[in-house]
């Protein structure tokens, strides 16, 4: 049975959705491209090294981790477009919401609560995800991996969702599922929700709340 772990009532000024692995259970997926990616190119990567330092790592951290140095703008460019053409192909076919997505961003909308999706992906992939799924006009905000200079475990993307916002970071609610955005989440002075689709419960255990998806959490966080 799952235990929902409140550890504050407090009022709700906005959501920060990641989108990898939240918005979509997408991750089997990037993974798979990424070994593919990685055996192209002859850098060793397992499944289990990707969940443990890799996920949630924008794609210039990540590269600079496989080849062990500092890679300009233009490198990374290149590498990422080739590595997110594998990906798109693998998943385009299987793309679809979150349990529960629509229901709590059309929850979120009528309770005049913003939402904001601050992602580690680039725009290409972005426009994929969102796009895709028609849900573009929930979010008031969208920051992608390029827009910031840190990338989580980093804060400094959801601060920046918070300040588009125009919100108190202390009042948003992160929903993320890896363990490099969780800690951008909790660095960031926000709660956190940990979505088990990359971890399980235990491994989320520092976050407010661990949930499956998105089914029943407006009522959870929103609990008086």
């Amino acid at each position: 049975m799952m235990v929902y772990k409140l550890r504050y009532n407090m009022p709700i000024a906005a959501v920060l959705l990641d989108m990898d692995g939240v918005v979509v259970d997408n991750l089997p997926y990037h993974v798979d491209a990424w070994l593919l990616f990685c055996e192209q190119h002859g850098i060793p990567l397992t499944r289990e090294i990707f969940y443990k330092e890799l996920n949630g790592m924008n794609s210039k951290d990540t590269f600079e981790w496989f080849y062990q140095r500092e890679m300009s703008a233009e490198e990374v460019a290149h590498l990422e477009e080739k590595k997110e053409l594998i990906y798109r192909n693998f998943y385009a076919d299987h793309r679809k919401a979150a349990p529960g997505l629509v229901t709590f961003l059309e929850t979120l909308q009528k309770e005049g609560i913003p939402c904001a999706l601050a992602t580690s992906a680039g725009k290409g992939n972005i426009d994929f995800i969102v796009d895709g799924l028609g849900i573009r006009s929930f979010f008031k905000a969208i920051v992608g991996g390029g827009e910031v200079k840190k990338g989580k475990p980093d804060p400094e993307i959801y601060l920046k969702a918070a300040q588009i916002l125009g919100v108190d970071p202390a009042q948003c609610w992160v929903v993320e599922d890896s363990l490099q955005g969780v800690q951008a989440g909790l660095s960031a002075g926000m709660q956190v929700v940990g979505m088990t689709t990359s971890h399980t419960a235990a491994e989320l255990s520092h976050t407010q709340i661990q949930v499956p998806h998105f089914v029943d959490l407006f009522d959870l966080i929103h609990a008086k």
